[in-house]
């Protein structure tokens, strides 16, 4: 079945956040309203993790399944289906499987992370973390009353490296209880390696931090690579929490649902007496369905997301040759080095949304250590990945 990832969804007036809500989530209150000099229907989103493509048909007809019911009550994840299609995934795609008692879900992977921060974590604690980061790692921290501590990566010509000694001198802070690992790490795109993640995880066991996880990006490879779980690699530890979800593989964020693996009774136990148990059935059956009979649609995105990497890459190197871009190994996220165009004062999320009418998150976003730099969403029809990128190289022309 071939399945037409260049046709445009509109996603105006369906409370889509791509669409709606970027200058409520981008720009603070306390800074200067954003100016725009063309209308909604010509800003291009190319900024949150989720995809301008219809999700998969087996979705979409499980979804019409369970429509089909007429009644929608209090729903748990009582029998045995997602897992037997979730764990079937994991051991095609992963290699990698796990026993029933340890899966529990959650509203999302951000509700997850921010209620593991309260059961792993006193209010005195601190969580690690690599940077640039993903946004919410410090907000589930934080606004958890707990303090964020970042390893910066190295960063080698676009090519992101763990700076194992700092790392090591962070974990070793006895206040220091959790590790949020991002694998594969947003923005980057890295795509750590076997002998990356032995290292952090015995350098995390051996000063008794847990490990939170975060591999949502998992499925989502340039073609030839694959992902290892790092719970794969430490089959008997009982330190790490691994956190996977449909929202990212398949496009159905907005559904909700994320599957988490707690191999730790003890933790396990608190979870399922703190989180909020119930789901939303039409999710559940979204999950279920994507996981049975998406697997065609996943393998054809993959191709075409090498495409709009392909096409990024071409289009930087001959129109912006002093920026960088190395294509990720995963993620459907261009993370893009702009210093050679802007000063550190510039904020690059307002210039391009102000200037270009593209909405695109800068290195601001990310915590610390993206200074520079901006991320892109390629997950779009190649015509409005062309068109973006165009806008971006005018606005930043004419800026010269």
């Amino acid at each position: 079945m071939h399945h037409d990832f260049d046709r445009l969804n509109s996603r105006l007036d369906s409370n889509a956040s791509a669409a709606e809500g970027y200058e409520k989530y981008l720009f603070s209150q306390r800074t200067a309203p954003v100016v725009l000099d063309r209308p909604k229907e010509d800003i291009i989103q190319m900024w949150v993790a989720d995809m301008q493509f219809a999700a998969p048909q087996a979705a979409l007809d499980a979804m019409l399944h369970r429509l089909k019911h007429p009644i929608f009550g209090y729903t748990m994840n009582y029998d045995d289906q997602l897992y037997d299609v979730f764990d079937a995934w994991c051991q095609r795609r992963h290699s990698w499987s796990f026993p029933r008692e340890q899966l529990v879900l959650s509203l999302g992977v951000i509700p997850a992370l921010f209620g593991l921060v309260s059961y792993l974590c006193g209010p005195h604690d601190k969580v690690l973390t690599l940077s640039p980061s993903y946004g919410y790692f410090k907000h589930a921290t934080v606004k958890s009353g707990r303090t964020l501590v970042t390893s910066p990566l190295i960063n080698n010509d676009g090519h992101y490296e763990v700076d194992f000694k700092d790392f090591e001198e962070k974990a070793a802070d006895i206040s220091v209880k959790v590790f949020f690992l991002c694998h594969p790490h947003n923005p980057t795109g890295r795509l750590w390696s076997e002998a990356e993640l032995r290292r952090l995880a015995e350098i995390c066991f051996k000063h008794g931090l847990k490990i939170i996880s975060d591999e949502i990006h998992c499925d989502l490879l340039r073609s030839g690579l694959k992902h290892t779980p790092l719970a794969k690699l430490f089959p008997e530890s009982r330190e790490i929490v691994t956190c996977m979800a449909v929202s990212k593989t398949f496009n159905l964020a907005g559904m909700m649902i994320a599957t988490i693996v707690i191999p730790d009774e003890a933790l396990r136990a608190v979870w399922n007496e703190l989180h909020y148990p119930f789901i939303n059935p039409i999710s559940l059956a979204a999950a279920i369905g994507s996981y049975r009979g998406g697997e065609a649609w996943l393998d054809e995105l993959r191709v075409y997301l090498d495409g709009n990497f392909a096409l990024a890459d071409e289009f930087v190197r001959g129109h912006l040759p002093n920026a960088r871009l190395r294509i990720p190994e995963a993620t459907y996220l261009a993370w893009i080095d702009l210093r050679a165009y802007f000063s550190g004062s510039v904020n690059l999320t307002r210039f391009f949304l102000e200037r270009a009418g593209v909405v695109i998150e800068g290195g601001e976003m990310f915590v610390d250590s993206g200074e520079g730099h901006i991320r892109l969403n390629l997950a779009c029809p190649r015509s409005v990945l062309q068109e973006g990128l165009d806008r971006i190289r005018n606005a930043i022309l004419a800026n010269q």
